[in-house]
């Protein structure tokens, strides 16, 4: 039995587009203080409100960027913008012009009878959207699915047992996530103006989000950012619902990656689960689903410059700065920041320090290792069980390698401002960066420019502004920001001696190549910084949506594995009634059908046709009036063999090298020279890429040889494909022969052969013939069957030849095309024909009728 729950959580209806201003009621003078935040026009009650005619960024993300709390005693709610927050920070990226609205949870809860009166407040203060879970929601939702099943997963902890790795995919949690998602989408839907605003999603807390606004409003401008790492395909793959995450993540029109890795491994989810390539045109990797194309990004993100420079202009932290020197006069400092959690290594940071001093004895007494842990973000026991860990491991150290007055480790356990944390970055010689896997990590970023320093610091430092910035990261391989720090010291966090060593390095290092290193961070970081990425991220957005008015869009499939289909506005379907009431007009027809991918599956294992195919075809070439071909890559042999009870159908093999127009009529080969001394040189080159692809063959034809690698993995098989394309196009340079790529199929075949030549000589030999074709039916699926769609188009557009009446060319799925029709998959193109052969059933059977009339009135 489906339960509510479950009912709720599929309903995907779209909800009415009634604007926040109408929704939200008018708001009660709380507090005293909306009369500061006069932004737009008044309502006759001096309520502020929005102005509709600025561009607009809506920001959707797990939380707000609000601080609040309440006044026990008056009860009163009072809020503030948290500086800090990256959604916040992210607007400076913006033009001046945009305004930017948010919808998130807030990090207080709201008791229920409270929350109308906070949304109104933050609403016309801030322009945030709350977004009101129930104890239960936030639980299976945020702590359960999020926290203890995505993000474990999502930074390769599989939950092997319940004890390690996460919690195992629990369908209730699930069914949380969803209905969580379907609650911020409902929220978006009160402020989302469709034809103009563009909306950013982050992270993986809203992945199936997407899915609810594409299904409400086919063009909105829709980005996404993960900010979290993308698995491999092995460990992604192991999640139930891998498929509605993918395609809900595909309903937007650009997904953004912290790194190419990350990019790489979702493609080739993609690739592996859904059968979808991607290609990379002009420095953009695009994916081309359902008609659309969808951007990728990969442009990790910066810090707020600006913001953590006035801390260090702060007296505040020039004081605090002074007093840690005075504090460690005579030391190394080196120091940490990290969250508590399992994949932080800090654990594994304390060993490297006590591996360094077992070591270096000497530096005994000489260096501290400042760890400060932040609050874990998330709850239950595998948080208390790293804090016991480490608090341990630490102990340790310190009890072997401490004395009075020195301690190796100084564990902060606890919540640190940022004024402390910038006044620790900057008496700190090395900063150690440890995870064992994180998506980004921006510590070493914000530890680069607090060593930059700054005129207030300097002067209480007693440092000249002309003496040379130094600094020195050591940062692991796994986490986000590594690829860009390229004068890190990158080091394996397991590896606990390599770990000691590059603290060694560090300690040891002259000052001149830390000012070096120093210098190349600090220039890229404080060019990089966190307005470049929002920057470049929305022009990037508005790019990958500028054809949205230049198509039409229809909806396919249900729940969350509904799509949007783009067609262009002259592109549509081919419908029965369309192509039968021109057939029925008609009277001099060609029919020319692809038989691979068009009328036979191409996952079908037996390639023979159905009984119901060749009854189809026997009925439309059994009409005087029709002339059927079946137009193929595939070499005549086994076409005679399978097409053989249609003793009048036509068949052009090997993508027209041979042609017959009926079954006793002798095969015509193309005009073309044949001379198959190339295939000397293209066997042995198959041969060595056959033997090298596991799942890979050679298909030998008599004009062509073809290399097939539908069965090997996509990702390799691809690759294998784009390497023997360049190698033999390199090797048969002075050959008469062509070197296409396919779908799935790599192939050598002599020039001037094609299947678009095929429609001009059939075309051609009926009107010698007398009988110039009125009605020209074409339907196929892949790259090939675009040269019948091209030639099509250039007999259509050719006023010095005579026009054909009703032309309909058909590509099958949604996808790029020359052709101006299309049907959706291979039971489509059967009931098409089907419809056909009906078709011509009634006309045979009127003129039967027709003609005993005649007979009678004799």
């Amino acid at each position: 039995m489906i339960t509510q729950s479950c009912k709720d959580s599929l309903d995907m209806i779209s909800v009415n587009d009634f604007r926040v201003v109408d929704r939200i009621p008018r708001i009660m003078n709380v507090l005293g203080v909306l009369s500061e935040f006069e932004v737009g026009e008044q309502d006759d009650e001096g309520v502020t409100s929005p102005d509709v005619s600025k561009p607009r960024r809506i920001i959707v993300a797990n939380q707000l960027p609000i601080r609040g709390h309440r006044n026990e005693e008056t009860k009163d709610w009072f809020f503030e913008l948290d500086k800090e927050s990256l959604v916040l920070q992210l607007k400076d990226g913006f033009p001046a012009n945009s305004e930017v609205w948010y919808v998130g949870l807030l990090k207080v809860d709201v008791d229920k009878k409270d929350q109308d009166e906070v949304a109104r407040l933050l609403f016309y203060m801030f322009r945030c959207v709350p977004v009101f879970l129930t104890a239960d929601q936030k639980n299976k939702y945020y702590h359960g699915f999020c926290k203890h099943y995505l993000w474990p997963l999502f930074h390769y902890m599989l939950p092997l047992s319940p004890s390690h790795g996460g919690v195992r995919f629990d369908r209730s949690l699930w069914e949380g996530y969803i209905v969580a998602n379907r609650i911020f989408a409902n929220k978006v839907t009160e402020i989302l103006r469709p034809h103009k605003d563009s909306v950013w999603v982050h992270d993986y807390h809203l992945m199936v989000l997407p899915s609810f606004l594409r299904k409400r409003f086919n063009r909105v401008k829709l980005g996404f950012f993960l900010h979290s790492p993308f698995p491999s395909s092995e460990i992604y793959m192991t999640i139930p619902v891998r498929e509605e995450i993918l395609r809900s993540l595909l309903n937007c029109d650009l997904i953004g990656f912290h790194t190419f890795d990350y990019a790489r491994h979702f493609l080739s989810c993609c690739s592996k689960m859904l059968g979808i390539d991607y290609q990379c045109q002009r420095g953009y990797i695009g994916l081309d689903y359902g008609g659309k194309t969808i951007s990728i990004k990969i442009l990790h993100m910066g810090i707020h410059m600006g913001q953590l420079e006035s801390v260090l202009n702060m007296d505040q932290t020039a004081t605090l700065a002074k007093q840690l020197k005075e504090k460690f006069e005579g030391k190394i400092v080196m120091v940490g920041v990290d969250d508590l959690d399992l994949l932080k290594g800090i654990s594994l940071k304390f060993s490297a320090m006590g591996r360094l001093l077992e070591m270096r004895p000497e530096l005994i007494g000489k260096v501290v290792l400042v760890q400060i842990a932040n609050p874990a973000r998330s709850q239950g026991k595998d948080a208390l069980e790293v804090e016991k860990e480490t608090t341990l491991v630490a102990q340790q150290i310190n009890r072997k390698y401490g004395y009075k007055g020195y301690q190796p480790i100084i564990f902060i356990n606890g919540q640190v401002s940022t004024l402390e944390k910038a006044a620790y970055y900057a008496i700190s010689e090395c900063c150690v960066v440890n995870a064992v896997r994180d998506g980004m990590n921006l510590v070493s970023y914000k530890y680069t420019v607090c060593r930059q320093g700054s005129p207030v610091l300097d002067k209480a430092l007693g440092i000249d502004e002309s003496y040379p910035r130094k600094s020195f990261l050591i940062v692991s391989e796994f986490i986000g920001c590594s690829p860009s720090l390229s004068g890190a010291y990158r080091v394996n966090p397991w590896d606990v001696g390599a770990v000691a060593d590059a603290m060694y390095v560090g300690i040891q290092m002259k000052d001149e190549e830390k000012h070096l290193r120093h210098e190349k961070h600090y220039k890229y970081i404080s060019s990089h910084d966190v307005a470049f990425w929002a920057r470049s991220f929305d022009l990037d957005l508005e790019r990958a949506c500028k054809e949205h008015h230049l198509k039409r869009y229809y909806n396919v499939g249900f729940g969350l594995n509904f799509r949007v289909a783009a067609v262009g506005t002259n592109f549509r379907m081919l419908t029965i009634e369309r192509v039968a009431a021109a057939y029925n007009n008609t009277n001099s027809r060609l029919i020319l059908l692809d038989y691979d991918g068009t009328m036979m599956p191409q996952s079908a294992v037996d390639k023979t046709p159905r009984s119901e195919v060749i009854s189809i075809l026997d009925c439309l070439c059994s009409d005087p009036k029709n002339v059927v071909f079946i137009v193929s890559g595939r070499g005549r042999d086994p076409l005679s063999k399978w097409f053989s009870p249609c003793e009048k159908l036509g068949i052009s093999a090997e993508h027209g090298y041979f042609t017959r127009w009926t079954k006793n009529s002798p095969w015509e080969t193309c005009s073309v020279a044949m001379d198959s001394d190339w295939k000397k040189i293209v066997q042995p080159v198959m041969d060595l890429y056959t033997e090298t692809t596991d799942g890979s063959f050679i298909e030998k034809k008599e004009s062509a040889l073809v290399w097939h690698h539908q069965d090997a993995d996509p990702d390799f098989g691809s690759c294998q494909a784009k390497e023997l394309l360049d190698h033999l196009e390199s090797v048969l340079a002075n050959e008469p022969v062509v070197v296409k790529r396919g779908q799935q199929i790599v192939e050598v075949k002599p020039q001037g052969v094609s299947k678009g030549l095929v429609v001009e000589n059939l075309v051609s030999t009926m009107r010698s013939q007398g009988k110039s074709p009125d009605f020209l039916f074409c339907i196929g699926d892949d790259r090939s069957d675009e040269d019948m769609f091209e030639s099509i188009a250039r007999l259509v557009g050719n006023p010095l030849t005579p026009p054909i009446a009703e032309v309909f060319a058909c590509t099958v799925g949604h996808k790029p095309t020359k052709a101006k029709y299309y049907v959706d998959d291979t039971p489509e193109v059967i009931k098409l024909l089907q419809g056909l052969a009906a078709a011509s059933v009634g006309s045979n059977h009127t003129h039967t009728l027709e003609d005993d009339h005649r007979e009678t009135d004799d």
